[in-house]
């Protein structure tokens, strides 16, 4: 229990460190520096709380002496634990990352100061979210993060990204007043918004009511995850951001979403009364997102729709209802938090070595920069669900879940899986043949910059912010003389030390897949007993006569 009496340290760290970055604005160096310390602090924090979770099973710290179901509590178990080590760990990479993309540019279009303490905001509001144990305190972690959220997304204040983050707001302020209404009426309905609690008492309710309840959360919890036809918000609202920016918000905020999905289907309504309709959203969220990502030509959309299409994936194993399928799900949660962020990230290094993400106008980036090549393929391959990565582990887990289940929706979402599977391998193959394996003379649209490149007059070692290349003397090469990029970025060391780090935890997931799946073994049957998480935080015996 002392390991479980940290857990407020999480949520705590990150806030208090963001007010002492406030103060540190008109030093950046400082300000930098104390960020990214916050945050290592902040893991190796969440770090114990994973192994305590591990060890000890479901521990619950009440915040204030307030005994449950009364005050806030917070809850530490194999799901929430290992969601906050993984998030953490995503979150500071994309912070050291951010960090030497503003020091490269000068601040002047990348990271401003207040992105830090913005940003520490940010990752206390996910932090509470994975945290607590009752659904207005879940709420709070929501707005925290997403009111952080609209700031970094509007950061710069240019036209494209004002316009998507109104999207952005309205979309989050519909969904939140529909959280609230939902919480509203629980409460109304049984007197407690705590979820062990809730977990005795919503069973007492009458079906039609329950399922009202039910469905008002999942609605709002979809749009959050951006499930189909909930996420038409995400396509357009992500790439607009920084490319910081949009790694983190790719890698983490829809898992938020997911996460809520998770614990309320089994914590509060188990059973399978909607399992059939989860395993036809699952199915349309998949093929559809994957054909939106197909039609893209520019980098990030194309990521972003696959983002939408991957959390079908997620819907799957939680629509099985079996501890394989929600076993598989933690596993390919952490996994898709890891490798979406990568892309991302490798995606803006992409846009700062070629000057744009539309593949029409990139290629030869392999020849030019072969370690880019490489950070961009492993995680593709691993997004793709190609053996041995933990992509393919985690699609073979949802699929056996699928097998075992037996139903014809069950085959057909099987079906579906592969399908979509096949097809990220198609949009990542797209972007590998145009970006990286093509001649930039055989782009539709070359970059000047492109065609004038060659590896041998990029100076090794170079340090500062651009490199001066040579225009070609004739042909398709003499546009460089007249383009308005003149020059070519090179590739801060924090920003490629930041995106290997995460690339290479990726691959972590697969060289510890042994373990880690024995975790989320354990959180899946957790999950499906719900005993544990309730008298965690009730007490021994609480659970007695209110079981599925």
């Amino acid at each position: 229990m002392i390991a479980a009496s940290l857990a407020p340290l999480a949520v705590v760290i990150p806030f208090l460190g963001a007010g002492l970055a406030f103060l540190l604005v008109r030093r950046p160096v400082a300000q930098r520096i104390f960020s990214v310390s916050t945050l290592a602090v902040t893991l190796a924090v969440e770090l114990i709380l994973l192994l305590s979770a591990w060890i000890q099973g479901p521990q619950s710290v009440a915040i204030g002496g307030w005994a449950p179901p009364f005050g806030i509590n917070m809850v530490v178990d194999e799901l929430s634990s290992l969601m906050l080590v993984v998030s953490s760990c995503v979150s500071l990479a994309v912070l050291v990352y951010a960090t030497g993309q503003g020091m490269a540019d000068g601040d002047e279009d990348g990271p401003i100061s207040i992105f830090h303490p913005t940003y520490l905001i940010l990752v206390a509001g996910v932090s509470n979210a994975f945290l607590t144990g009752d659904l207005f305190n879940l709420y709070v972690g929501f707005e925290i993060l997403l009111t952080a959220s609209y700031v970094l997304m509007t950061m710069g204040g240019t036209g494209p990204r004002v316009r998507a983050g109104v999207t952005y707001v309205v979309v989050s302020v519909i969904s939140s007043m529909l959280f609230l209404l939902a919480i509203a009426m629980i409460y109304a309905a049984t007197g407690t918004v705590n979820m062990a609690d809730l977990a005795l008492k919503l069973a007492e309710l009458d079906d039609s009511t329950q399922m009202i309840l039910h469905l008002m959360l999942v609605v709002a919890f979809g749009i959050k995850a951006a499930v189909f036809p909930l996420s038409f918000w995400l396509p357009d609202s992500y790439p607009t951001a920084p490319a910081p920016v949009t790694a983190v918000f790719a890698g983490l905020l829809t898992k938020v979403g997911v996460y809520a999905l998770i614990r309320t289907e089994t914590l509060l309504f188990p059973g399978d009364r909607i399992n059939s309709f989860l395993m036809v959203v699952a199915l349309l969220t998949m093929v559809v997102g994957i054909l939106g990502a197909l039609a893209q030509i520019d980098i990030k959309r194309m990521l972003s729709f696959t983002l939408v299409s991957h959390i079908g994936y997620m819907v799957f194993g939680l629509a099985m209802g079996s501890a394989l399928g929600l076993a598989s799900t933690v596993y390919y949660v952490a996994h898709h938090i890891t490798v979406q962020t990568s892309l991302f990230l490798v995606t803006g290094l992409i846009e700062r070595r070629g000057g744009t993400s539309n593949m029409d106008r990139l290629g030869g980036l392999a020849r030019l920069s072969p370690l880019l090549a490489i950070l961009f393929f492993v995680p593709a391959m691993n997004l793709a669900g190609i053996p041995p990565f933990s992509g393919f582990l985690g699609k073979l887990g949802l699929l056996q879940a699928g097998v075992d289940l037996g139903t014809p929706l069950a085959y057909v979402l099987v079906a579906g899986s592969v399908l979509t599977s096949l097809l990220t391998l198609l949009a990542m193959a797209r972007v590998w043949n145009r970006a990286f394996w093509r001649t930039p003379e055989d782009a539709e649209h070359p970059d000047p910059i492109l065609l004038a490149a060659v590896p041998d007059r990029v100076p090794r070692g170079t340090s500062g912010r651009t490199v001066a290349v040579k225009a070609a003397p004739a042909g398709a090469k003499a546009a460089a003389a007249t383009a308005p990029r003149t020059t070519m970025n090179v590739l801060p060391k924090s920003m490629v030390g930041a995106t290997i780090g995460l690339v290479a935890l990726g691959v972590a997931l697969t060289v510890l897949a042994g373990p880690l799946f024995e975790l989320s073994e354990k959180s899946g049957q957790g999950m499906l007993e719900r005993t544990p998480y309730i008298e965690a935080v009730l007490g021994e015996g609480a659970a007695e006569g209110g079981g599925r």
